[in-house]
């Protein structure tokens, strides 16, 4: 058995945590929208057609904030489509996803959801075939309180209270040739830099994100990013980061995911630190992880020119819950730039949600991770001291096996540990010390792990993969528990209520 050492100290600090690191995405992609959030025919649908049993699921994540409409559909989306009387909107071919889109659910209604999940929007404007004055237009619409033509037709629509939609994307991934219109760094950072100003004289409270580079992999990675910065430096408040990983025959690469993104997170990090100092701006820029998850990507099939196909609809194992686990510790450990962040997506397509049309929900595998960091990883994160043997990767070299992050919650005086454990053949000796917070006592270790990393949770069999518990252990810090191999672990103590 390997023996690991965890030190956890209150002087550490990483960062406060943004409540908004645990946010996600709704794109009108496959059965996100229909049949997911939205199917008017479901016994548990409300008066607005909006499936109740989806949103309890999505109250027990406690997810903040959830982007919308895209993603790559954003690109070619005229956001007038959606809004006014139900059966005049018009159906319209979605080039993105090859799709038909009927257009029954627009901004206005997406409102209505997310005061109803208990949570609240990120919308993205259309940057692709859009222009500026569009993204305007949409919020004036939004935010505007009355007297003007877009604010009144919000109004006539039945919403009399402005929406106040406070964060705002510029478009998606506008390097990726698979984009409607995609630009140039040097022309994408131009039209973001117009649309920002004119957002932002409307609404100077709004806070807006550009575009980083689709991918990491992309050949624009990462001057796009700092192209992009330098034109918009002063006006943008984040920089957009997007990431996914699918195992690809290589369960040691696939686990260590969390060092890619890593090192992902650190790369944008200084390109806009850079581009800080080349302008001498006094403002640090901020990251938002706006899409990160496993995605099976390669194996991704199209239903070209269908209404609400089901495609993109990974079905998720306990190895991709490690992986999760693993990376939900790395946003946190970021969380002093990484502000923001939106697993993608929420419902059906590759979600942590799941539906029958016209039937029951399901919990994949990543719920738990994702609803237990959620939960417990809020308050202030601190810097963990982390001793563990190392394991061979042949695409990253050599990796932690114990992937940590840890936080302090003053209010309710507790402190709490996440760990993946990685190592495929070795349990973990782990010693957790608390020393810096006086008296500790534990009160849970909840663990996900089994002896099949592919096992899935399905409507016939939902509970296969989920945490179980552990006794708490006994006595003062410091605590050592076993950490089985190929697990995610949360380690709950409560602690005197010090301050930092």
């Amino acid at each position: 058995m390997n023996k690991a050492k965890c030190i956890v100290d209150k002087d550490y600090v990483i960062a406060e945590v943004d409540p908004r690191l645990y946010g996600s995405f709704i794109e009108h992609l496959g059965r996100a929208v229909y049949s997911g959030i939205y199917e008017p025919d479901h016994p548990a649908a409300d008066e607005q057609g909006f499936r109740q049993d989806v949103i309890g699921l999505v109250k027990e994540l406690g997810v903040p904030i959830v982007r919308y409409p895209g993603g790559n559909f954003v690109s070619g989306y005229n956001w007038t489509d959606g809004i006014g009387p139900k059966h005049l909107r018009p159906r319209r071919l979605d080039y993105a996803w090859q799709s038909v889109e009927s257009n029954q659910v627009g901004i206005d209604e997406f409102v209505d959801w997310c005061k109803k999940a208990g949570t609240k929007p990120m919308a993205a404007v259309n940057l692709g075939t859009g222009t500026p004055q569009e993204a305007g237009y949409m919020m004036e619409y939004c935010n505007y309180p009355a007297g003007t033509y877009w604010s009144d037709l919000r109004i006539r629509n039945g919403h009399k209270d402005p929406h106040n939609i406070k964060v705002w994307c510029l478009g998606n991934e506008m390097d990726g040739p698979w984009q409607t219109c995609s630009l140039s760094a040097e022309d994408y950072g131009k039209k973001a830099r117009e649309t920002a100003k004119i957002l932002k004289w409307i609404d100077p409270a709004a806070e807006l994100v550009v575009c980083g580079s689709a991918s990491p992999w992309m050949p624009s990675y990462p001057e796009w990013d700092r192209v992009v910065l330098e034109h918009t430096y002063e006006q943008a408040d984040y920089i957009s980061l997007h990431r996914y990983y699918e195992n690809e025959e290589n369960i040691e690469n696939f686990l260590a995911s969390f060092a890619d993104m890593d090192a992902f997170i650190r790369t944008v990090a200084a390109a806009a630190d850079y581009v800080k100092a080349k302008t001498r701006s006094k403002k640090v820029m901020k990251l938002s992880f706006d899409e990160w998850n496993v995605w099976y990507i390669k194996k991704q099939t199209r239903v070209p020119w269908a209404e609400a196909p089901a495609i993109l609809e990974d079905q998720y194992s306990l190895l991709d819950a490690l992986v999760f686990g693993g990376m939900l510790c790395t946003l946190l450990n970021h969380c002093d730039r990484v502000r923001m962040a939106c697993l993608a997506q929420l419902v059906n397509v590759i979600a942590p949600i799941f539906t029958e049309k016209g039937g029951r929900v399901l919990k994949q595998a990543t719920y738990y991770p994702f609803q237990q960091v959620s939960a417990y990883g809020r308050g202030t994160a601190l810097k963990t001291l982390t001793t563990s043997e190392k394991v061979e990767t042949g695409l990253y070299g050599e990796v932690p096996a114990l992937q940590t992050a840890a936080t302090y919650n003053e209010t309710d005086g507790s402190v709490t540990v996440f760990v993946l454990n990685s190592h495929r053949t070795e349990n973990s000796e782990f010693t957790v010390d608390l020393r810096s917070f006086g008296h500790a006592t534990m009160l849970e270790h909840s663990i996900m792990d089994g002896p099949d990393l592919f096992a899935q949770n399905t409507f016939e069999a939902p509970f296969t993969v989920m945490p179980h518990t552990r006794p708490a252990g006994e006595g003062a810090a410091p605590f050592t528990v076993k950490l089985p191999k190929l697990s995610w672990n949360v380690l709950r103590f409560s602690v005197a209520k010090a301050g930092l």
